[in-house]
């Protein structure tokens, strides 16, 4: 099981902001949610390096001469943010060996899923196979949002996005989501987990906490919805995220060491169609002619959720 510390929802609320407010992210953007909550798992007396690949976070929290962030930050290009982070912490383990540097920092990467399920995907595998000591976060909109919601490899099938649009020729994109949180685990790291923030914030609190208190690399990958590309009312921002994990869309686990342990299981499983309803860019779906894929849909997500709770050993 997981090395979690107790949970205390006001003591977390009164962990001071490292990501300070005034940016300028969308109302009922998941992504800011998501990264406040990972940096208010980093202990007070601690200080971070954040690295961030191009993307939402990166050109609404700092537009020059501004910045959002309380903690040393590097913005880099979409496919190298990984490989950044990894000589910023060979740097730095270098000079405290050498005594030039007494603080403790954590090393922080922040990408969207271009810029992790795509384009940075190979400094990133680098990055874990070499074993750095850091923590990958992927917040994952499931498109290219910041340059125009294009399909990316995490978009879900049968999406509308810019480059997968719907029409006479076309139902959406075509292929599967990438399952990127499985390919992280084959890198045999230490800790690799898949979280949102639903209820009181406990699971995606608790998982950072390990994360960046991990030796060695680590990776979480968090389910963020974006109003703009998923088209729905930035009010129901968690009615969305809860709608995924309760269809098993979204599931909430982690690897251990190798272990993989399933964090929640519904009592009852929401039908995906009731997921898929809650966002525009599935709305084709519900044509009389489409319904079938709305079928289709549920049973790549039944066989997902079977072979996650076999490799979890949930019986």
């Amino acid at each position: 099981m997981s090395a979690y510390t107790a949970y205390s929802l006001k003591n977390v609320a009164n962990v001071p902001e490292r990501l300070a407010p005034g940016h300028r992210m969308c109302a009922g953007c998941g992504s800011t949610i998501g990264i406040r909550a990972v940096l208010r798992a980093l202990k007070p007396e601690d200080q971070a390096v954040i690295t961030c690949a191009t993307s939402c976070l990166e050109v609404s929290s700092c537009t020059y001469p501004y910045s959002s962030w309380n903690d040393s930050f590097i913005h880099t290009a979409f496919e190298c943010a990984a490989a950044t982070t990894s000589g910023v912490e060979a740097a730095y383990t270098a000079m405290k060996k050498k005594g030039k540097l007494d603080e403790t920092y954590k090393f922080i990467t922040f990408g969207g899923d271009g810029g992790t399920y795509d384009i940075g995907f190979q400094s990133l595998s680098g990055a874990m196979e070499r074993g750095t000591d850091m923590v990958y976060v992927c917040y994952d909109n499931e498109a290219y949002m910041n340059t125009g919601i294009q399909r990316s490899s995490s978009t879900p099938q049968y999406a509308d996005t810019t480059t997968s649009a719907v029409g006479s020729k076309s139902d959406g994109k075509p292929q599967f989501k990438k399952d990127l949180t499985k390919i992280m685990a084959a890198h045999h790291i230490p800790y690799v987990a898949q979280t949102t923030y639903i209820g009181n914030f406990k699971d995606i609190h608790q998982k950072s906490e390990v994360a960046i208190y991990t030796e060695g690399p680590a990776f979480l990958n968090i389910f963020a919805p974006c109003p703009r590309g998923w088209r729905y009312d930035e009010s129901n921002l968690m009615d969305v995220c809860k709608a995924a994990v309760e269809s098993c869309v979204w599931p909430l686990f982690e690897v251990i060491n190798g272990e993989w342990v399933l964090n929640y299981e519904p009592k009852k499983k929401l039908p995906v169609a009731d997921y898929l309803a809650m966002q525009g860019r599935f709305k084709h779906l519900f044509k009389p002619e489409n319904e079938y894929r709305i079928q289709q849909l549920q049973d790549e997500v039944d066989a997902r959720w079977d072979e996650l709770r076999s490799l979890c050993g949930v019986v």
